[in-house]
């Protein structure tokens, strides 16, 4: 499957954190990382909100996901 989050992306913010050089194959690592990792909090976001009897994902939906 094709990456969402760009390797652009994933560059500058390991470079914000402190990285001088990044490799592609770890640009691709942490865009896999993040979006497994923002795949099962959109999956609980989204039972949350039908719950609610919603079809809007709110900010609280997602911060009650991650906890």
């Amino acid at each position: 499957m094709r990456p969402i989050l760009s390797l652009t992306a994933m560059e500058k913010l390991l470079r914000k954190y402190g990285a001088l050089r990044v490799s592609d194959e770890a640009k691709r690592a942490l865009a896999e990382i993040l979006e497994d990792h923002a795949e099962q909090i959109s999956d609980k976001a989204i039972k949350i909100a039908k719950h609610a009897k919603r079809k809007t994902i709110k900010a609280g939906d997602i911060k009650l996901a991650v906890k």
